[in-house]
């Protein structure tokens, strides 16, 4: 970007390529905008969920259980990692998304060179730390003996790719951040594609390609993800991006200490949302282990179709962090009020159609995860009568977080999951289990579906998330008094 440009400071434009217009968030219609941003963002999850599924395939089919269980060992840590890397990428999203609100691309260009640095030595040390370690965290899950080379094998170069799959998740973020969710759909789409294409050819060594086993699978992820990443940035160069630096602003790749304080603080948050949720999920599935193979069985099959009914939920929370951080970046918050309510009617009705469909066509979809005349089935069946509906509440749930979010307000979402799950779920399903037996744990779930709603609900409403800030520096714009709490732009920042 020319000095002139930068030099207009905030009112710069985002884009010189013209294509600005196609990803304002905070101008039109605010329906149409939501649901065209959040499809692109359903449809890399689905992707991604996909060619897991397809992957596992592959391995169990060609390599043998033994393999698989290597695998989901190996994939254990994977989501992790994954996971722990999910906050710090959210919190470069927003900073971005609030800079290119506020039309200041110097801001934007700041927060992309910080958080690139921070990528690049973060990713680094995990891959290489991850890569030595392995044997001792396989050993200590307590990996079976007859999966650990593989999984060792497996993982090692699941750790090699790592730099790779944090640069490529957060480039993802940034661009949607950026208001562009389509952009980064297609390069998912490349990147699925390709790691199905290359899973049987190198754990076969079909053709001239090198058979590489339990190896092959792991290196298909790591060459998908590698190629699609610089193609990506090859695109982002060629649109001329806000994300990209030219040679001349290489500068903001100094660390500016405000932008890692934020990574840091709001990230840590938002990472340990997504712990706190996958240690919940362990103790649940050691209550139902305790009631047989049967039960399990029924309720991992239940666990699949639920994967696909809470897809929506999350693309629209995405969706609406994206769209609301842009709206406060440009002082607009009568239209975040407006997304946080379309975005809550969107949820119930993009959860509730899967739901009804389930309901509808339930012993048909058991079938792609249970054998016919499996006894698994009429207690999945059991199991989703009681629990499925709750992912409704969920839904709207989650919306109301991703907009808090979008202001900086990260601590009472993780409270209110904390709160949720850890106080009511799991306490209920292990109270209640004597009198109830295993139906203690299903209703525990839509219990703590209604208590997140009414969490987050009630601090979306009375709570103090729009006096919260993200940067240092406000927003820009005068923001309206909505009648549900203090005026956005207050004289001393809330921290969250």
């Amino acid at each position: 970007m020319e000095a002139s440009n930068e030099a207009a400071g905030p009112e710069a434009s985002p884009s010189r390529s013209g294509k600005a217009a196609q990803q304002d968030l905070t101008s039109g219609p605010i329906g149409k905008t939501l649901i065209l941003f959040t499809l692109p963002v359903l449809g890399s999850n689905v992707l991604h969920s996909l060619n897991g599924t397809a992957n596992a395939a592959w391995v169990s089919h060609v390599l043998g259980p033994a393999a698989l269980t290597a695998t989901s060992n190996a994939n254990n840590i994977l989501f992790l990692m994954l996971g722990a890397v999910f906050g710090v990428s959210m919190a470069a999203n927003l900073m971005i998304a609030q800079s290119v609100g506020a039309r200041d691309t110097a801001k934007a260009k700041t927060v992309v060179g910080t958080s690139t640095l921070f990528f690049l030595a973060l990713s680094l040390s995990v891959g290489i730390g991850g890569f030595l370690m392995t044997p001792a965290v396989l050993d200590a899950m307590g990996t079976p003996a007859d999966a650990r080379g593989d999984a060792v094998t497996y993982l090692r170069v699941i750790f090699a790719a790592m730099p790779f799959m944090y640069f490529f998740s957060f480039v993802m973020m940034a661009m949607r951040g950026a208001g562009d969710s389509k952009t980064p759909f297609y390069f998912s789409l490349a990147a699925v594609g390709l790691d199905i294409v290359l899973n049987p050819i190198l754990i076969t060594g079909f053709g001239p390609a090198p058979r590489l086993g339990i190896g092959g699978s792991a290196a298909a992820t790591l060459i998908s993800q590698t190629v699609v990443l610089f193609a990506m940035i090859a695109h982002l160069y060629r649109s001329d991006s806000v994300l990209v630096l030219s040679a001349a602003e290489w500068r903001r790749m100094r660390p500016d200490l405000a932008v890692l304080k934020t990574l840091l603080v709001k990230g840590m948050p938002m990472a340990m949302h997504m712990l706190v949720v996958s240690g919940a999920a362990v103790v649940m599935i050691s209550y139902v282990n305790a009631y047989g193979s049967q039960t399990a069985a029924a309720y991992g099959a239940a666990l699949q179709l639920w994967t696909y009914v809470q897809m929506p939920a999350m693309a629209l929370g995405a969706a609406v962090s994206s769209m609301a951080a842009q709206n406060v970046g440009a002082g607009r918050m009568d239209r975040v009020d407006r997304v946080a309510v379309l975005g809550a009617l969107f949820a119930v009705a993009f959860t509730g159609l899967p739901v009804l469909l389930i309901y509808a066509i339930e012993p048909i979809a058991l079938l792609l995860f249970l054998p016919p005349g499996s006894p698994s089935a009429p207690i999945a069946m059991h199991i989703n009568a009681i629990a499925l509906w709750g992912f409704i509440p969920f839904g709207v749930a989650f919306v109301f977080a991703g907009v808090v979010r979008a202001t900086g307000a990260v601590i009472a979402p993780l409270l209110a999951m904390v709160v949720s799950l850890w106080v009511v779920r799991i306490p209920f399903a292990h109270l209640l289990t004597p009198a109830w037996g295993a139906d203690a744990v299903w209703w525990s779930f839509p219990l703590g579906s209604f208590v997140t709603l009414v969490l987050a609900g009630g601090y979306y409403v009375w709570g103090g998330w729009r006096t919260s800030s993200l940067m240092p520096a406000p927003p820009r714009g005068a923001a309206p008094d909505t009648g549900q709490a203090t005026p956005a732009v207050a004289p001393a920042a809330r921290v969250d």
